[in-house]
């Protein structure tokens, strides 16, 4: 269906394009007096202009006067910088909690035209149907929106978790299908899986290869022995799981693509960006990602824009860093004759930048031609899309939940047992392992706001099971009474409660339960909800109201002694399983080995 972003192929647009670098057809757009960031040649070329015809790019030159004509919209750029539009190599629309439209509202404003979405979150709940209306909603927006195949539904296998659909390779050759906009297979987080020969794993693989597509990766174990080679020779060609810079060095050295992570709570890039600043490793291979982040740090630090900053602050230059989100995410996605780069033939997606190029300040953006954006706000109305019935009915739990649903039953009547528990890292997507002494009284394990102990539960809730495991995290900082659950639980997205208190507990379980999926935070003195109702994942209300209500979680949070950076963020990966160390879900405790993923029992032997 056409719509007023549309985004023709080139092979459609070149006798126009053509004509109008001649000047016999009139641009529809011109920019002058721009200082253009060429980001292909890595300098700032001075007094320079652009031609526009429709969705895409004319002319590139010092004078475009042959270029204009009465119905020419001409923008005089007074010396500003212009740029490629910003693009995101890899990152999680739902984790933001907003619809595609919302979210593309909230990042074009900073200078983000376009990005590769992996929608795996929605895809755990919905399937491939879940995954559809994330690329159909998203094509209706002003971003250049490529969408990948969800590779991992579940992240595992259904022996160590229950999602509300399972993703295998036909269903991978269907998505691809689609169309050109499925650009590639999401990262492929069962890593054991590919490197020990897992069938499904290497079918899926193979069908992206088979389609012309590229795959991603997420591999977290160190990458000084044989695995990582194994990994790569499989066809996975990027990752954005490097942590450290000798993470970065060896995935560029194996011609991997390693992508450098700065999502709300995940701090990677000020470590990795070194393999660049410190050790001097060409940056062609080098992108700069987000990942994840929260609604309201889209609004309070930005997208892609405060990434690129921040790599600044490390010590990268400016032209380089612009490098790393654009010319070098659209080779990598093989687009780079679409987005990436101002060349003509390209789409004029495009943004001007005011001050100094350093301080990424965007002023204004233009995408597939039209200006939608200026000084902070959009300038189009971008149509509502309508979610059907079944994705935002997605939670669907047997019954009510009690508070005796979350009392842990230990192996002694009395005294103290040895236990495995989370333990949380802020700013980090991984946990540790710790072996406590957890007190028993009357057969049952006791947490409370003295102990810095919580309980943890995974209920599966799309319908199919009814299964629930209970386990222990600590670092969580509750200091008083409290519970938080949540549909956001990475990746099966099943019901996640943590909390010392079981009453309190089974209230925020039931609240999340009663709003179709969200985020609730109970104390004694109340409660704070977020609804989520699509796939118990986003809100499609304006993405600045759904901001403040995160904001207000995070708040909560902190007032029962939650204090951790975007706190919210880092809980909701405690049920991803793949990522070290110590995971829950709805199955049991999940520990990553040397060998892989293995459920473990709560309780450790004397």
């Amino acid at each position: 269906m056409t719509h007023q972003f549309h985004r023709p192929p080139l092979a459609d647009c070149v006798p126009d394009l053509v004509a109008t670098a001649r000047g016999d057809q009139k641009a529809s757009l011109v920019i002058t007096n721009a200082r253009l960031v060429s980001v292909a040649s890595g300098e700032i070329v001075e007094g320079m202009s652009i031609g526009v015809q429709g969705a895409r790019i004319a002319f590139v030159g010092r004078d475009a006067s042959h270029l204009i004509g009465e119905n020419t919209r001409v923008i005089d750029a007074a010396g500003r910088y212009v740029s490629p539009g910003f693009l995101d190599g890899h990152c999680h629309i739902e984790s933001s909690q907003i619809t595609a439209t919302q979210f593309a509202r909230a990042v074009l404003v900073k200078g983000t035209t376009g990005g590769f979405f992996d929608a795996h979150e929605i895809s755990n709940v919905l399937g491939l149907p879940g995954l559809k209306m994330m690329l159909d909603e998203a094509r209706t927006t002003p971003l250049a929106a490529y969408m990948q195949v969800a590779s991992c539904v579940p992240s595992t296998g259904p022996e160590l978790e229950t999602s509300g659909a399972i993703i295998g390779p036909d269903e991978v050759a269907e998505a691809f299908t689609w169309g050109p906009d499925m650009i590639a297979l999401g990262e492929v987080m069962n890593f054991p899986g590919v490197v020990y020969g897992d069938e499904k794993m290497i079918g899926e693989i193979q069908a992206a290869l088979r389609a012309g597509r590229v795959a991603d990766g997420h591999y977290t174990w160190p990458v000084n022995d044989w695995r990582l080679s194994a990994y790569a020779a499989s066809g996975i060609s990027g990752d954005h799981e490097p942590v450290t810079a000798e993470d970065v060095v060896q995935r560029v050295r194996l011609g991997m693509y390693a992508k450098m992570r700065r999502g709300s709570a995940w701090h990677d890039v000020a470590a990795t960006i070194k393999a660049h600043t410190e050790q001097g490793i060409d940056t062609r291979r080098m992108i700069l990602v987000t990942d994840d982040r929260s609604p309201e740090s889209l609004v309070d630090e930005g997208h892609i824009d405060f990434v690129v900053r921040h790599a600044i602050q490390q010590g990268v230059s400016p032209v380089t860093a612009i490098q790393m989100v654009t010319i070098n995410t659209a080779e990598r996605f093989g687009v780079s004759r679409d987005v990436g780069l101002i060349a003509p033939g390209n789409y004029a997606d495009i943004i001007m930048m005011d001050g100094n190029l350093a301080d990424i300040n965007v002023v204004m953006t233009i995408a597939a031609g039209q200006v939608v954006a200026e000084n902070g706000r959009m300038t189009v109305e971008l149509p509502e899309y309508i979610y059907p019935e079944e994705a935002i009915r997605s939670v669907r739990l047997s019954r009510e939940l009690m508070p005796e649903d979350f009392v842990i039953q230990a192996p002694i009547a009395s005294g103290e047992v040895k236990a495995r528990v989370m333990e949380v890292r802020e700013n980090h997507v991984d946990t540790k392992q710790r072996i406590l002494s957890v007190p028993v009284v009357d057969g049952k394990l006791q947490v409370n706001a003295d102990r810095d102990l919580c309980k943890m539960a995974v209920i599966e809730r799309h319908g199919l099971n009814g299964n629930k495991a209970l386990g222990l995290v600590t670092n969580v900082g509750f200091n008083v009474p409290a519970a938080i659950a949540t549909t956001v639980a990475h990746d099966c997205h099943n019901l996640m409660v943590i909390g010392n208190s079981d009453e309190l507990m089974a209230k925020a379980a039931n609240a999340v339960a009663a709003v179709q999926g969200g985020i609730a935070m109970v104390t004694e003195n109340g409660e704070t909800v977020l609804p989520l109702p699509v796939a118990g994942l986003m809100s499609n209300a304006p993405y600045e109201e759904v901001a403040e209500q995160s904001r207000a979680i995070g708040e909560a949070l902190k007032q029962a002694g939650c204090t951790m950076n975007y706190a919210f963020m880092t809980l909701s990966l405690l049920a991803l399983i793949v990522v070290p160390e110590l995971r829950l879900s709805d199955i049991g405790l999940i520990l990553t080995t040397e060998e892989g993923f293995k459920k473990v029992p709560l309780f450790v032997e004397e």
